[in-house]
């Protein structure tokens, strides 16, 4: 199967936790909106042209007929062709619901930035989302990272099912770096209640396909226009 992974061509953003998965199991994909007219194509497939179920939003996945939005519906379809989940079936709807929760960790990151409304700049909700961080960093990242620990710890480890990697601790790894890049100073003192966590994200960036991935010019550099932002005066 050639897969084709349509996402905004200059961001991470949510597209990156498909990519992640992806690029370990060195799958045949191309990033569509990466290439030649591959926005246009993009914009086309949204508005429905050639596409009997339009997707709402970035990032989907074209495999073969098979037209799949939003981050955890792709990934529960993939995880199993990309021998990163099991097949049966209840480990493959717990795998699903933990990466609901990564969805619902990386709603709450990029409110930090846009508290208010999406469509204003960050310069006028800057107050708002001081607040915001302050409240997110205190108290929801310790308590999203301390149930993953929990989880790490119940499966025996080292990995969310135990010995096993998936596509939900290729996630925590992405999860990982991009608060690193967007909240250093706060990272440094939630991470060390959470080792069980950072020990998945360490064992992840080893993996051969994300350490080739991770040096390649296929991997975007974080920036101010993605979902993980750093703006100094809200890391605390």
């Amino acid at each position: 199967m050639r897969y084709a992974l349509y996402y905004w061509p200059s961001i991470q953003g949510r597209g990156e936790f498909v990519r992640l998965a992806l690029e370990d199991a060195d799958a045949d994909y191309e990033d569509a909106a990466r290439t030649n007219a591959g926005m246009d194509r993009m914009m086309a497939m949204m508005k429905g042209e050639g596409v009997k179920r339009p997707p709402f939003a970035p990032p989907f996945l074209k495999a073969g007929k098979l037209v799949i939005a939003q981050v955890a519906n792709i990934l529960f379809y993939l995880g199993p062709r990309l021998k990163l989940a099991p097949r049966d079936e209840n480990s493959r709807m717990w795998l699903n619901a933990l990466q609901l929760t990564v969805t619902d960790l990386v709603k709450e990151v990029h409110d930090t930035h846009h508290p208010v409304s999406t469509g204003k700049y960050y310069e006028d909700q800057k107050p708002e989302a001081k607040k915001y961080a302050e409240g997110f960093l205190k108290d929801r990242v310790p308590k999203y990272l301390g149930y993953f620990e929990k989880i790490i710890a119940k499966s025996g480890g080292p990995f969310v099912l135990g010995r096993k990697v998936t596509y939900v601790d290729l996630s925590l790894f992405q999860v990982v770096e991009g608060m690193r890049y967007a909240f250093p100073k706060a990272m440094k003192r939630i991470e060390k209640k959470v080792p069980g966590v950072v020990g998945v994200h360490d064992r992840v960036a080893l993996r051969p396909g994300i350490k080739k991935y991770l040096a390649s010019k296929r991997r975007i550099a974080f920036n101010e226009d993605g979902i993980f932002r750093h703006y100094p005066e809200l890391d605390n």
